[in-house]
């Protein structure tokens, strides 16, 4: 051992207190509502691209204790089709999709925030009288079956 070689120390307090520094993951996940029905232990995530499958089941263990048993993935294209002021296409991001089996007996269901109301009979009526209306409009305005289709402003 070289004899200039000293013993590192380290002070007790450091610029910006490393000691004091709380270390949380980069990564975000946002639970969504699934498009087609799940199964009741299912629930569907929409999660960071960088994020694999091992890290979504130590996110959920670690931060929230929530048991898990399997983790699919999968990455949604962003839509293609739009095009912007200059005729250039303009491309929705890329996303990835999680879709995590809960451990045995948990399950998840998303809670209604908007229940539905109980109508009184004074908007009962209305919504009655509106959708009367509307369905007369309807009938009023389709047009004339024996015209095959033609519109009416074009005369025959």
């Amino acid at each position: 051992m070289a004899t200039g070689a000293r013993k590192a120390v380290y002070p007790l307090f450091q610029l910006g207190g490393p000691q004091l520094r709380i270390f949380r993951p980069n990564f975000f996940m946002l639970a969504v509502r699934p498009g087609v029905p799940q199964p009741e232990d299912t629930v569907q995530f929409r999660v960071s691209m960088e994020m694999t499958k091992v890290d979504i089941k130590n996110y959920l263990e670690k931060i929230y204790n929530v048991p898990v048993a399997a983790v699919r993935t999968r990455i949604q294209y962003g839509a293609n089709n739009k095009r912007n002021h200059k005729n250039q296409r303009v491309k929705k991001p890329d996303y990835k999709v999680a879709y995590v089996q809960l451990g045995q007996g948990q399950t998840f269901q998303f809670p209604n925030l908007f229940p539905e109301k109980e109508q009184d009979a004074e908007t009962r009526s209305f919504d009655d009288f509106k959708d009367k209306y509307m369905e007369r409009e309807k009938q009023r305005q389709k047009g004339d079956p024996r015209r095959g289709g033609v519109p009416d402003w074009f005369g025959l």
